[in-house]
């Protein structure tokens, strides 16, 4: 039986990961102890997350009181480590020995935490360790004078657990920093179990909306999930989370591609030549693909383009990098320079410049005015064959056999004059 679980587990996982989810989505799994596994705080991460439309596959490998060395040697933890490819691989170590003598931290759990951290990042490129910074006992430990006060404890944990994370390149949930931050600003919120350690369900979900803001970048205070907390204590675990990660993500070396890459862009139009100049706006990825949304394309960073009709052109900036694929789409309006037929294109007190029919403009101005000179100019700064219909002194119908962006250029009586048309 226990086998066939196993099966269904790993199939549940590869199905879920292989799905076509929407960019916000993560498959973490939680290896740690009772400390992950009260109040199924993955669990809780998961209702977070669906809160703000963004999903969460977890898989958790949580024996009671188990260290780093003993997930090091224990096959169950590389089977789940390899089961999938995981976004986050979350490693939690016993709660009081990251915080044991230097010597010790160094002898019996940093050799274990590389090995795990090492094993969770070789199974995919994308794939990251992430440290589960645990918290101080609710009175420390009575062990040493070094740690028999919370601050004191919690102090080295934190110490501890930013040290894993610069010994394997991995980064931290700091979960340890948020339950200070309450435990001075909210004392009121008891966030331990009966027995001083393990976490109440306010110290569970205040580690989720950690990790929620660890994983997705994102803050979890407005979420809708409360579970059994009230409005109040809820929104206050939701505002300590959200500042002590987001305030800090280089502290914390949280840096994963999925949740950091972008890919945006700014535009400006030069309405003459129906030209668009595009700035890229991105970060975490390797390469680009412009879609103009005429049918042509660009790998360009920042490229110019130019269109051929007026109109309105949904341009997409895809990037990519070897764990994701991002994309941002914004609406180019290219404006037609004129209206409804026999509207005004363009007049001041001198002239007026109108359209006739789909191809054919007549330029006017009063009887006491003559025009002259009149010629078409391409974006190229070439002249256009002119096709006069009509022509008196104070107005001139005319054609030309291009179509496009052009300027019309003209004098009344010796003044120069330019207007942008499109045929």
């Amino acid at each position: 039986m226990k086998n066939f679980r196993k099966i269904l587990l790993s199939l549940f996982i590869s199905l879920q990961i292989g799905a076509n989810y929407a960019q916000d989505t993560a498959a973490v799994l939680f290896i740690g102890n009772s400390y992950t596994y009260f109040n199924n705080m993955p669990g809780l991460l998961t209702d977070i997350a669906a809160s703000f439309g963004d999903h969460v596959v977890h898989a958790s490998q949580t024996p009671g009181g188990m260290t780093f060395a003993g997930h090091a040697g224990n096959t169950a933890t590389y089977s789940a480590i390899n089961n999938a490819d995981w976004d986050y691989v979350v490693l939690q170590a016993q709660s009081q020995e990251p915080s044991f003598p230097y010597g010790q931290v160094t002898d019996q759990t940093l050799p274990y935490a590389v090995q795990l951290a090492d094993s969770s990042q070789a199974i995919s490129t994308c794939s990251q360790a992430l440290f589960f910074m645990t918290w101080g006992r609710q009175n420390g430990d009575p062990q040493w004078d070094s740690i028999n006060t919370f601050d004191k404890m919690n102090a080295r944990l934190r110490l501890a657990y930013l040290r894993f994370m610069d010994a394997t390149n991995a980064s931290v949930a700091p979960v340890g920093v948020a339950w200070k931050y309450i435990r001075d600003n909210h004392p009121n919120i008891n966030l331990y179990n009966g027995d001083g350690s393990h976490p109440s369900y306010s110290g569970s979900y205040l580690a989720a909306c950690t990790f929620y803001a660890s994983v997705f970048h994102s803050s979890p205070v407005g979420s809708s999930f409360t579970g059994s907390l009230t409005a109040d204590d809820a929104l206050a675990l939701q505002q300590a989370a959200s500042l002590c990660v987001l305030d800090s993500l280089e502290t914390w070396g949280l840096k994963h591609h999925d949740s950091l890459a972008n890919a945006a862009f700014s535009f400006t139009i030069d309405s003459l030549n129906f030209t668009a100049e595009f700035q890229e706006i991105t970060e975490y990825v390797d390469s680009l693909l412009w879609d103009f949304g005429d049918g042509n394309t660009s790998t360009a960073s920042n490229p110019s383009h130019v269109y051929l009709e007026p109109g309105e052109y949904t341009v997409q900036l895809t990037g990519y990098s070897p764990c994701t694929t991002v994309v941002g789409t914004q609406t180019l309006n290219l404006e037609i320079p004129f209206g409804n037929v026999n509207d005004p294109l363009n007049h001041n007190s001198d002239y007026l410049l109108k359209r006739i029919t789909t191809d054919t403009y007549e330029l006017e101005t009063s009887d006491e005015n003559q025009i002259d000179n009149l010629q078409l100019i391409d974006p190229m700064g070439r002249r256009l064959q002119v096709n006069t219909l009509l022509q008196d002194q104070s107005s001139i119908r005319f054609q030309s056999g291009k179509k496009g962006p052009m300027l019309v250029t003209f004098t009344i009586n010796g003044q120069n004059n330019v207007v942008r048309i499109h045929l």
